[in-house]
């Protein structure tokens, strides 16, 4: 796909560049992210709460490089957040401060109170997780990666064109910075969906029609076009799911378990 970016005012041609990529976060969907995009040749580099210490072996493992917080945002094309909610005010102001106004911030959060992140003042109630994201570090964001489970994303990527490659959605105001993301998602092996606009992007929250269904783009387009969801639903579906998730999977953790009670319930 051919594209350019404005970064440091300079229009730059992206096709057939390494792009440069910073990821704070190296969980189970950062650490994914992370080394599937080094393996396609971008200049990574990978950072964490705990300094560059606590990322370098995993830096070194999959060809990246190991930061800081107070140096990842330096000359990077995109920056993506790899944490949870509950963790966001925890990084540095000066993260986006020192980013490009041109650079991209991609969000690959998921807001869990009943599992993970506990209350969040101004979400869980139906809010748009993106905006309320958008607005804690003042910088536009684009929303992705985060509708696949971990194993999903780790193992089931496929080249395009191959049948049964699963659909990523992908949402955000900035079309053009929108293209760039998703030509990412493609390169990590996943048919990216336009999900809309960050306002929409309630649409690809925890318990939404087809999130972590592992659909491939038609099957998703049509749970879509069924559903009869709103902010406010997808909100008690979450409660009522995630909170009696072990109930409804009767113990069973296993990829396909969790697969079908996600299909059954994210409707």
């Amino acid at each position: 796909m051919k594209y350019t970016l404005k970064y440091k005012e300079t229009l730059v041609n992206l096709e057939d560049k390494n792009m440069k990529i910073g990821i704070i976060g190296i969980g189970a969907i950062g650490g994914t992210i992370a080394r599937k995009l080094a393996e396609k040749g971008h200049e990574v580099k990978v950072a964490n709460s705990r300094g560059k210490d606590s990322v370098k072996e995993f830096a070194d493992e999959i060809g990246a490089h190991p930061s800081d917080l107070n140096e990842i945002s330096e000359n990077v094309d995109i920056l993506i957040l790899s944490v949870p909610y509950s963790a966001i005010d925890s990084i540095p102001n000066e993260v986006f401060a020192d980013l490009s106004s041109d650079a991209i911030v991609v969000d690959t959060g998921n807001f869990y109170p009943e599992i993970r992140d506990g209350e969040i003042e101004g979400l869980g109630n139906g809010e748009v997780e993106s905006l309320w994201v958008s607005s804690k570090i003042e910088r536009p964001v684009i929303k992705a990666f985060n509708t696949l489970l971990a194993y999903s994303l780790s193992e089931l990527g496929l080249e395009k064109g191959e049948d049964g490659r699963l659909a990523m959605q992908v949402a955000g105001d900035d079309e053009k910075e929108k293209e760039i993301v998703m030509d990412l998602v493609d390169q990590c092996g996943f048919d990216p969906y336009d999900a809309g606009t960050l306002a929409e992007s309630w649409k690809m929250q925890p318990t939404s029609a087809g999130y972590c269904c592992d659909y491939t783009v038609d099957e998703l387009k049509s749970i879509k076009e069924k559903s009869t969801q709103t902010p406010e639903s997808v909100a008690e579906n979450r409660v009522n799911v995630m909170g009696n998730f072990a109930n409804l999977t009767g113990g069973d953790f296993s990829h396909e378990n969790v697969i079908s009670i996600n299909r059954k319930y994210n409707i």
